[in-house]
């Protein structure tokens, strides 16, 4: 609805990079709370998506230290004949829990060195119903409305409805490819989606004493665009085997708008960013057991922040403090190489090394705050590497261990953001962040059974050094000055803790035969943090235990699938410390404290292939129709919710 924050081993939002078609989403000012920019990419265009457990900053750099999500777009084929290749798909599907209808096509040809792929995707998203069994804490009872010029309090009817979760987007890709002879390729990848206003539902559901504390609260169209070229050579020379080389453009706008209710004043803070990559990747094999991988990456954001107080009835505008200062800029250059070294059959090895250089500038307006400081002009740097083995003693058996580090450089979000991180609450500048860095190594094993059982079991650790964390913090000798006229205590950004997280993960596939097969997923992370006061509190994006097992049948036209998913609980005491305030995302425990309640659905999907053109599928989730909350979320999931879907190819 709106949202989706990714959370791997203990880590989230910046502290996770996202890439698309090889290129970092992460911008300058990707924040450390839930973030849902991944919900511009759609996952109808994609064709293939890849997880990196642990840090991958050798490779990929800032921000890789949880994990990397790398998302691969479809790419046009060329025909192999002097005949056009020509396909596409139409494709709708109906969802009863939001009232969810999306349309999907795509159409494709390729020549013999030319080739296009195009694909568009349009959503609607009613407000989501959660589930009928579970804690009355998440139940939707009053919600807001302006009615004669007066914010008015509405009893909600079906108090299972989230009022203002709604929501619009549309996708549009554009792909071309050029193959002009043997060693190259050329490519333009397009990408543009946008969305209606999103409500942010967390905060609409907030409360000051017995009456809501904001009427209205709700991001802007999401707005992202990204443009790609590529240039790929094979070819054998001195310097490599393969070269790529992307140049991207993308530039990224976003918008807060809250009114308090019962107040005529509507704050709008309003956010650009332009993003320029350029990576040079190239590949190099020495001999037959030795390889290297080497390149560098240049990128330049650029920040545009503006703001403004806008009288919703007499259309008044005055000026507003803005989130971040205007024209501030963060720039990084970097170099990597990796080297494998393959002894024999059974033994691989890699050791990998990155150097990273980032240039951060901020000049302040002290026009709504004495800042202490005009500005910020820093250039952090960070060297970082990573050692692996994997090792096959036969076919039944694989030994896999990893050590690396990852580093995380402060972004203008971290260094120079002025907002409120929660109501009483305001965060401030900070010229003398520097980078957080991640040290972590895991161990796996992988064993095979007759070829109808895998398992694989995976156990790691990660210890987050000079953490980047919000803090109390003093604003000329002050710790709490009037923010958008509310007292608010004075925090910033600090390298003022170390966490650690450790886990394990589990997996085990069973075919039983060429038809029915079983997976089953299990995945256990702990982690904490340290405090101002030396305490150790929960590390707040350390998911709960959570699994699933599925059963899926699959012959000729059919395709059965049924699968189990849970997570467990996080109990009060568990709970990290800067989770404890926010019992609006939360459940109530005995005592009346919050707490994260454990959850089970189960759901079955059904897929018919009526020929190899048209396909349909029906399905029902949250059988049971349970009300839950996935951790750390501000809206309750879907409860039963029935869908259909149908596709169409030529």
């Amino acid at each position: 609805m709106g949202g989706g924050s990714p959370m791997i081993r203990g880590f989230a939002a910046n502290r996770v990079l996202i890439t698309v078609d090889g290129v970092r989403m992460n911008n300058a000012i990707f924040r450390s709370g839930n973030l849902q920019n991944v919900i511009a990419i759609d996952p109808l265009s994609i064709s293939r998506t890849e997880i990196i457990y642990g840090p991958g900053s050798v490779i990929y750099g800032s921000d890789a230290l949880g994990g990397v999500m790398n998302f691969s777009t479809a790419t046009p084929r060329l025909s192999s004949t002097d005949k056009a290749i020509i396909s596409g798909s139409a494709s709708t599907r109906y969802s009863s829990a939001s009232n969810e209808l999306t349309s999907h096509a795509d159409f494709h040809f390729g020549f013999k060195k030319i080739g296009s792929s195009t694909s568009i995707t349009y959503s609607t998203f009613g407000d989501l119903s959660m589930g009928s069994n579970g804690p009355d804490d998440y139940l939707r009872n009053t919600y807001v409305e302006r009615i004669n010029g007066v914010d008015s309090i509405l009893t909600n009817e079906d108090n299972q409805q989230q009022v203002s979760t709604g929501y619009n987007q549309l996708n549009v890709m554009q792909k071309l490819f050029f193959k002009p002879n043997r060693e190259w390729t050329f490519s333009y990848g397009g990408h543009v989606s946008t969305t209606t206003d999103i409500p942010r539902y967390d905060r609409l559901i907030q409360t000051n004493g017995d009456t809501p504390r904001s009427a209205e609260w709700y991001y802007g169209p999401q707005f992202w665009q990204m443009h790609t070229i590529n240039a790929n050579q094979d070819k054998v020379t001195r310097l490599s085997d393969h070269m790529r080389i992307v140049g991207a453009y993308q530039q990224f706008k976003e918008s807060r708008n809250d009114r308090r209710f019962q107040s005529t004043t509507l704050r709008k803070r309003n956010e650009e960013v332009d993003v320029f990559t350029l990576n040079v990747d190239l590949e190099k094999a020495l001999n037959e057991q030795h390889n290297i991988y080497y390149g560098a990456e240049l990128v330049s954001n650029l920040v545009s922040s503006s703001a403004v107080n806008e009288d919703i009835e007499t259309g008044e505008l005055s000026a507003l403090s803005t989130r971040y200062p205007d024209g501030s800029s963060w720039n990084s250059a970097a170099a990597y190489a990796t080297w494998t070294f393959d002894p024999s059959k059974k033994l691989s090895t890699q050791a990998g090394l990155r150097y990273s250089f980032v240039s951060i500038q901020a000049d302040f307006d002290s026009t709504f705050f004495p800042l202490p400081i005009n500005s910020i002009s820093t250039s952090p740097q960070a060297v970082n590497g990573s050692l692996g083995a994997s090792y096959r003693p036969g076919k039944d058996w694989i030994f896999r261990a990893n050590a690396s580090t990852g580093f995380r450089a402060p972004n203008i979000d971290d260094i120079a953001k002025v907002f409120d991180s929660e109501p009483g609450a305001v965060v401030i500048p900070n010229a003398d962040l520097k980078p957080e860095y991640a040290w972590s190594g895991e161990v796996g094993v992988i064993k095979t059974i007759k070829e109808k059982i895998k398992i694989d079991l995976t156990g790691f650790y990660t210890f987050l050094q000079d953490a980047l964390v919000r803090r109390p913090f003093r604003l000329n000798g002050q710790d709490s000055l009037v923010y958008d006229g509310e007292l608010s205590e004075v925090q910033a950004i600090q390298n003022a803790a170390e966490a650690s997280v450790f886990g394990l993960q589990a997996g085990i596939d069973i075919r039983f035969s060429p038809v029915i097969s079983l997976t089953s997923k299990w995945s256990f992370q702990e982690g904490e943090e340290e405090l101002d006061d030396g305490s150790i509190s929960s590390l707040r994006h350390a998911a709960p235990t959570f699994g699933l097992v599925g059963l899926t049948y699959n012959k000729l036209r059919f395709r059965v699938d049924l699968n189990w998913r849970y997570n467990a609980e996080i109990s009060y005491d568990d709970l990290a410390v800067t989770e404890r305030d926010k019992a609006y995302l939360y459940a109530a425990d005995e005592n009346g404290n919050p707490y994260s309640p454990s959850w089970q659905t189960f759901n079955l999907n059904v897929l018919y292939r009526a020929s190899d053109v048209i396909s349909f599928s029906a399905g029902v989730e949250n059988i049971s129709d349970e009300r839950y909350r996935t951790y750390s979320s501000g809206v309750a999931a879907p409860g039963r919710n029935f869908l259909v879907a149908g596709v169409f190819k030529f």
